[in-house]
């Protein structure tokens, strides 16, 4: 229940935050200056994240990024006058020497935060120091099966292997999340989804877990499976799902018993017609059932804001946001507590969630981009997007039962650019600078 002592409190808090940071990025506005993008800008193999539309529910080739200029150098004083001479021209002057720049605070370690990152195809040299900018401890990259097993037995792994190497020798813990069946192990070819046979599933599981034994810490067996676009071709039930996590969890201990084997997470979209989406908490409670708890070592969960503050429940009597605001998967907090409470109830109190995504939108800076179905990206500034991202991480670490925490995304903006809605996610602009919230959290205490 909110008082009027803790929202004096809470908008005292807010207001030194959004100070301390308006200020962070005023010292550093040279750092956030354009920078290239990486040379190569392919199709991203990542799942695309406009579901949260309300109708569905390489090194660096510049100067770093974490260095900003210093104020001019003062001009030395003209020569004093005497009565034969005069002021020495300005145009004899010596040019100024060029601005010197000077280190951005250096990044913060931050044990168990993390970002998605897209590494296929880009300058994996400058996307992983960016990541390092960050102080943050996983990298999780998404992978469609379909790219690596192009038939049966036939498989591609030349930059799936480079990936796995550039980020275990850049010190991060590595995710690979997995999704998008081979169009020849699905009951329908042309649609997007699982395999009709789950054993599918774990053959390839065990394949990929056997390569990357000791190197990938975590793998995430499919994504947002309660969404029809993530799961056609085959009914939406949360107990096939189930059935999918047990043949590719067995898949996975087989060959990799160190690693750890998350659920993928459900959509949050306030649907629940059973074609479109299926409710997320319904959904939930579905895999409890069919027997979950059994096959993995967390529970994935994707905890959107929407545009509503992370301290924010559903059931306030005044929201900030002027819309999506009316039901509960709309609220990070209440997303993260429903589900712990579910996992209870199930008698999974000691399974942790796992934060395979969350985040805020903003289209500040990304003006052009068409918010049609989804105004509230419009309804978040850049530094509200950057208080509410830290928050987030802080609130969800210091509950009970929650896991790492993986913020989604860090640079889909440099490759698909500003018109697309996965960039208002990001916390890079098109031109590779920073936004607020890079900013935030590289200097966030965890």
């Amino acid at each position: 229940m909110h008082t009027d002592v803790r929202g004096f409190f809470t908008f005292i808090h807010a207001g030194l935050f959004y100070l301390g940071l308006a200020l962070l990025l005023t010292l550093n506005l040279a750092a956030c200056g354009p920078q290239p993008a990486p040379t190569a800008s392919p199709t991203p193999t990542d799942t695309d994240h406009s579901l949260y539309l309300p109708a569905v529910g390489g090194e660096p080739s510049s100067p770093t990024p974490t260095q900003r200029a210093t104020p001019t150098p003062a001009i030395s004083p003209l020569p004093s006058l005497t009565p034969t001479q005069g002021a020495t021209p300005v145009s004899d002057l010596s040019p100024l020497p060029p601005p010197t720049p000077t280190p951005l605070p250096p990044a913060i370690f931050k044990p168990g935060w993390g970002v998605q990152v897209h590494l296929f195809g880009v300058d994996m040299g400058q996307t992983l120091a960016w990541a390092q900018g960050l102080g943050v401890q996983w990298i999780k990259q998404q992978v469609e099966w379909t790219n690596i097993e192009h038939a049966p037995g036939e498989y591609e792994w030349g930059e799936l292997d480079y990936i796995v190497d550039q980020v275990n020798g850049h010190g991060f813990y590595l995710m690979l999340s997995l999704n998008h069946a081979p169009e020849w192990t699905r009951t329908d070819p042309l649609e997007y989804g699982p395999p009709h046979d789950p054993a599918e599933f774990g053959r390839f599981m065990g394949v990929l877990a056997a390569r990357y034994q000791g190197r990938v810490a975590a793998y995430e067996l499919w994504n947002e499976p309660n969404l029809r676009r993530e799961w056609r071709g085959e009914p939406l039930d949360a107990a096939l799902f189930v059935a999918l996590i047990r043949e590719g969890a067995g898949g996975v201990r087989a060959a990799d018993p160190a690693a750890q084997v998350i659920s993928g997470a459900p959509a949050v979209t306030g649907i629940n017609d059973g074609e479109t989406a299926i409710d997320d908490r319904v959904y939930l409670r579905g895999m409890v059932a069919a027997g979950v708890g059994g096959w993995v070592d967390g529970i994935g969960v994707h905890p959107y804001g929407f545009a509503n503050p992370p301290t924010e429940r559903w059931d306030d009597p005044a929201h900030r946001a002027p819309s999506h605001n009316d039901h509960p998967s709309f609220f990070f907090r209440d997303t993260l507590q429903d589900y712990r409470a579910i996992l209870v109830e199930g008698g999974l109190n000691a399974l942790p969630l796992w934060v395979t995504e969350f985040g805020w939108p903003s289209v500040d800076g990304l003006e052009s981009m068409d918010t049609t179905g989804w105004e509230y990206a419009r309804d978040v500034s850049e530094t509200e997007q950057a208080g509410y991202v830290v928050e987030g991480f802080q609130m969800g670490r210091a509950m009970d039962g929650v896991g790492p925490m993986i913020l989604w995304n860090l640079n889909i903006a440099t490759i698909w650019g500003a018109g697309r809605p996965e960039s208002a996610y990001g916390l890079l602009r098109p031109d590779g600078s920073y936004r607020p919230a890079y900013l935030a959290v590289r200097v966030a205490e965890p």
